[in-house]
């Protein structure tokens, strides 16, 4: 099986000045599509690819959260840095969509890159999307490569009144996502655990060449993961000390509490980058006491063998003075001889349990 690389896109053009808004991820929609909440604890209001002049407005009594998918409109993404003032710079990361996880602040606003994760069952394959979040006092913009379900949690927590997410701000909805996305990487290291279990059975039932590429596969996908999960702890302590007026004192308790499940999924990846490195292991291992079986048989074969042969060779030399030769049951005496020392040595080792 060939292994597949999900962070591997086009790169930015060599030599280009900083601050060139330039896409270099795949395209994966026809269009962009654009969501636009906006909620206080007494309302709620969604639209999808809102219209008219009041596109990009905000408010202070509301947090308008834009939900963007689809990253190729340069053009778009343009637009929401000249209305948000957003640095060109960041403009540059959110379109180039290999940046490593990370947490910046620009002035009252701030902005976080993640990288969303999941698990292909069939192919066992492990799929990532860059998610990048730019965020005031009281509006936030993600930025999303695909139109999906990631944040249909977060969304569906909003619906109730009662949550405490529409009585937060920006800042909480920016944990909310990211704790949504670093609950989906527990899901994913449950597939890499029953996958694991999978592979361990194979090696101990019937073990092949495919069952190492197989592993090889796993380890290059725990690899990956560990790209994107090991620098999400420095951005998550980094949200968590961040002293930007987006970001409300109260909500730094839930950040610790992020950063605590961050380095709980950081663990489990050590513990199962060296459990696929003793599958290795328990693969070579199954091999060599699969061989040495073959060759213990082989030799006891063998063995049991020399003797017969032995007797064979001497009686088939052409000398005239053999008196064995004349016996007018010999044939069959040596044939008797044969087969007595080749029981004799079969039960030998058969007591001494080397077959």
């Amino acid at each position: 099986m060939k292994s597949k690389n999900p962070h591997k896109r086009k790169l930015k053009r060599p030599g280009a000045p900083p601050g060139t808004l330039e896409f270099t991820g795949e395209r994966k929609l026809e269009n962009p599509v654009l969501l636009r909440i906006r909620f206080n604890p007494q309302e709620l209001e969604a639209k999808k690819d809102p219209t008219g002049d009041d596109v990009f407005a905000t408010s202070p009594d509301v947090v308008t959260w834009f939900d963007l998918m689809g990253l190729h409109d340069v053009k778009l993404i343009e637009q929401f840095g000249q209305q948000f003032n957003i640095h060109p710079l960041v403009l540059e990361d959110i379109l180039h969509t290999q940046q490593r996880p990370k947490f910046e602040e620009y002035g009252n606003d701030a902005f976080v890159v993640v990288q969303s994760l999941t698990y292909d069952n069939a192919t066992h394959d492990l799929n990532a999307e860059q998610i990048a979040i730019y965020f005031g006092e009281n509006f936030l913009i993600t930025f999303q490569e695909n139109e999906d379900d990631t944040f249909k949690a977060v969304r569906e927590r909003l619906e109730m009144s009662s949550g405490r997410i529409r009585s937060r701000k920006s800042d909480y909805l920016t944990y909310a996502l990211i704790d949504n996305v670093v609950d989906n990487y527990f899901e994913v290291l449950d597939r890499f655990e029953e996958r694991m279990e999978e592979l361990e059975a194979e090696i101990t039932d019937k073990p092949s060449r495919t069952t190492k590429e197989n592993i090889h596969h796993l380890k290059f996908q725990m690899l990956a993961m560990r790209k994107s999960v090991m620098p999400l702890r420095d951005a998550v302590n980094k949200f968590s000390r961040c002293e930007s007026n987006a970001v409300d004192e109260t909500t730094g308790i839930y950040l610790r509490d992020l950063y605590d499940h961050v380095l709980r999924i950081a663990d489990l990846i050590e513990t199962y980058r060296d459990m696929l490195n003793g599958l290795v292991e328990l693969y070579h291992s199954e091999l060599s006491l699969r061989m040495n079986n073959v060759m213990q048989v082989l030799t006891v074969i063998t063995t049991i063998f020399v003797p017969l042969t032995f007797l064979v060779g001497v009686y088939g030399m052409n000398f005239d003075n053999m008196p064995e030769t004349h016996w007018e049951y010999g044939y069959f005496y040596l044939w008797g001889l044969m087969i007595v020392i080749g029981i004799a040595l079969f039960f030998y080792f058969k007591r001494k349990k080397w077959m």
